[in-house]
């Protein structure tokens, strides 16, 4: 790669961050997912306590919150990317970064630089909830396995985040995408779970971070999950990408 390019590619992310970073939805939405955790781990951590707390294990309490906690993610990724159509900036976009193709890959990097550690943060923090509440009554864990349980849960939301990003590209309007999103993981997905294949996006994915259990059929491994994901993810971005690069803004 040229100076040139690996100058352009550079100063494009960082055009992309800034856009992030800067745009206010995008932190009300971080903090309201992470008010919104906590809530949810005192919850679930408070049941725990009330019930049979010492068969239980501190990690399956502390994500509990997980089937929740998507929603802030996938409204995250949503509106990375159709913030920029609702008041029409995407015309300035296009017009100081012509290259459609690294502009929209761009974005989704710098939405990956920012959702990792925030995803990590608001995890860990029900986790360790559950931890500083359930010490002397539940079951404990491994460091090593909390370790990995954390990057899978981080994992899982960075692939929704992006892959709700690429939806959102394609859709190019925030309530049409967060509808269908929303109710894809929050009603039919529930709904159609117990005979649906275990090879669509938030059924896989769930493996990257919850232990199967032991009387589950065909299950997947934890990298199996993370593979079949991963492959929806970066199927969506392609395709999110070849629209953007062929149609008008």
């Amino acid at each position: 790669m040229s100076v040139s390019s690996g100058r352009k590619i550079t100063q494009i992310l960082g055009a992309e961050l800034d856009k992030l970073v800067t745009l206010p939805l995008i932190w009300l939405t971080l903090i309201g997912t992470f008010i919104l955790n906590l809530v949810l781990a005192a919850a679930f951590t408070s049941a725990g306590l009330q019930g049979a707390a010492g068969t239980q294990s501190i990690l399956n309490i502390g994500l509990a919150s997980m089937g929740y906690l998507q929603a802030g993610f996938i409204i995250l990724g949503i509106l990375a990317t159709c913030s920029e159509y609702t008041g029409g900036q995407i015309r300035t976009t296009l017009t100081t970064i012509p290259w459609r193709g690294f502009q929209l890959s761009m974005k989704h990097l710098a939405l990956a630089i920012i959702t990792i550690p925030v995803a990590f943060i608001i995890v860990a923090s029900g986790v360790l909830y559950a931890l500083i509440m359930m010490r002397d009554t539940a079951v404990g864990f491994e460091i090593d396995t909390m370790i990995k349980t954390l990057v899978g849960a981080t994992g899982y939301l960075t692939l929704t985040t992006l892959l709700s990003a690429a939806i959102g590209a394609l859709l190019r309007r925030t309530t049409p995408a967060l509808v269908i999103l929303l109710g894809y993981y929050f009603v039919v997905s529930p709904l159609t779970r117990d005979f649906q294949p275990k090879y669509f996006p938030d059924t896989a994915g769930s493996y990257m971070y919850m232990p199967p259990s032991s009387d589950e059929i065909n299950v997947l491994t934890p990298m199996q999950g993370t593979g079949i994901l991963m492959l929806w993810t970066l199927i969506f971005i392609t395709a999110a990408i070849v629209f953007y690069r062929k149609r008008d803004a």
